[in-house]
């Protein structure tokens, strides 16, 4: 319904929300009967735009038993996200409403459209393989509760799902991520494995585990029926090559999802084009800044059915999870409307900017896929940040990577890079002309592992964690650098 009528959708939605949340101390402190009467105008001129840091204090009460805050019924889990580079944790309330309405129904949709594509699929005779975060359950007060959204999502999993996912629960949340690696890939390499679902890079390192354990050539010869993978997290682009060739298998589908602690935003619904649909019913209200306007104190939002193509957004939600005007910290980019596609293109906080390129994590994914096939090379993980003028030398970008197989010409790697980005980003071919303002990238090669040592350092091994791929300050490859030459 919300694909042939998404706009009314949304309205509808807004309205089902503001409702709802009329009575809660939220929706007195800003008026949400009058709001209710006056649209969704009035709600954007009424609410601020909230970062985490604007809705902690409410946040707070509700973790402490308080009721009628932010949503009118007790709010008894709470999904613990960190971001990318925070250390601190971020408590995102899920409600009853957000956690069947919005996880488990979009769940369900996903693969209803994935049944309806591809009706002889073998994806669900056998076990579900779901690689998750790894902390644990813990309480927050009289039964309250947090833990990563895979640690809540399990923990409230039907008992007909969790018969069909592997591996037990008490190993998927360890939470010593290398000993949940070893104990996993010995548990599951013996099911009947026919789907996965988890981020590319750290599935990759229990796909090679189980190779490791079981001496197999490749994850076809482990699970024969293995049809299709659902990821998301971070881009796929990177990782599609080493995919395909640890998964010898023309029965494969890969299928993106776009789900956070916040909430299930979007999905693939056809495989030949890499956009994802906006799912409008699931108990979201979207808005969206445009970036050009993000740092600007007057910065306003703007609703769906006023979103053009081609614009870069930093995406707005209210939910009924509690959570209102919230800025999750993520940008998309509408590849169509009505209905409404996207693509993910990085983070508000994850870009390069520093000569006015405004280089956005997607045209790095796509340059580096294209510098790969050109040049053979395999790459594990990689970041950039800008190197920035001095007085006798001009910017560049420099790229800290690391490879699993090296080019077979460094030379041509780069000019690919230089050249795709040049090609997807008119900013950046502007800023590189003739070299005035920024000059060709620089690579520089990370040694084995240095990327998981990174994470390891900072206590962030594992599940959901995932590396920077752009920093618009050089604080990050900096200390990578250090490390890199210091265990050379």
């Amino acid at each position: 319904m919300y694909k042939k009528y998404p706009d009314e959708t949304q309205f509808k939605m807004f309205n089902f929300l503001i409702k709802k949340a009329l009575k809660t101390e939220f929706g007195k402190e800003f008026g949400f009967n009058d709001i209710l009467k006056n649209g969704p105008a009035a709600f954007s001129e009424r609410v601020p735009l909230s970062p985490y840091e604007s809705l902690k204090p409410y946040i707070e009460k509700v973790a402490k038993g308080g009721q009628n805050i932010l949503w009118p019924q007790k709010t008894q889990w709470f999904a613990m996200s960190s971001g990318t580079t925070d250390d601190r944790s971020k408590y995102i309330p899920i409600t009853k409403e957000s956690l069947k309405k919005c996880h488990f129904d979009g769940g369900e949709d996903v693969l209803s459209v994935y049944l309806k594509q591809f009706p002889d699929t073998k994806a669900f005779t056998g076990k579900a393989l779901a690689i998750g975060g790894s902390r644990q359950v813990n309480k927050l007060g009289e039964d309250i509760f947090c833990g990563d959204l895979s640690a809540v999502l399990i923990s409230n999993l039907p008992s007909w799902v969790r018969k069909r996912r592997t591996p037990d629960i008490e190993i998927a949340l360890m939470e010593n991520w290398d000993k949940k690696i070893e104990a996993m890939a010995k548990a599951v390499c013996k099911e009947d494995v026919t789907s996965i679902s988890g981020v590319p890079s750290w599935t990759l390192v229990l796909m090679r585990k189980i190779l490791e354990i079981t001496g197999k050539n490749n994850i076809s010869e482990v699970w024969p029926n293995l049809s299709l993978f659902m990821h998301g997290g971070v881009s796929f682009k990177p990782y599609r090559a080493q995919y395909e060739k640890l998964i010898p298998s023309e029965k494969m589908t890969y299928l993106e999802t776009y789900n956070a602690s916040e909430g299930f935003f979007a999905f693939q619904d056809d495989q030949k084009t890499d956009d994802m649909l906006l799912m409008l019913d699931n108990g979201i209200y979207y808005e969206f800044i445009p970036m050009s306007d993000f740092s600007k104190p007057d910065r306003k939002a703007v609703p769906l059915c006023d979103v053009k193509t081609g614009v870069n957004y930093a995406v707005v939600i209210s939910t009924n999870g509690g959570l209102w005007r919230y800025i999750i910290g993520d940008t998309v980019e509408f590849t169509q409307v009505r209905p409404y596609k996207i693509k993910i293109t990085g983070r508000t906080k994850h870009f390069i900017n520093a000569f006015g390129e405004e280089l956005v994590e997607d045209n790095a994914s796509r340059a580096i896929r294209a510098a790969s096939l050109a040049t053979g090379a395999d790459i594990k993980d990689y970041t950039a940040a800008p190197v920035y003028m001095e007085t006798d030398k001009r910017g560049r970008h420099q790229w800290l990577i690391e490879f699993n197989v090296l080019p077979n010409d460094m030379d041509n790697f780069v000019k690919t890079l230089d050249f795709e980005l040049k090609r997807l980003n008119s900013d950046y071919d502007a800023k590189r002309y003739k070299d005035i303002s920024l000059t060709e990238p620089e690579i520089t090669v990370a040694r084995e592992n240095l990327f998981e040592d990174w994470l390891r350092k900072k206590g962030r091994i594992g599940g959901q964690n995932k590396i920077p791929r752009l920093e618009n300050n050089r604080d990050i490859i900096d200390e990578m650098l250090e490390m890199n030459a210091e265990t050379k």
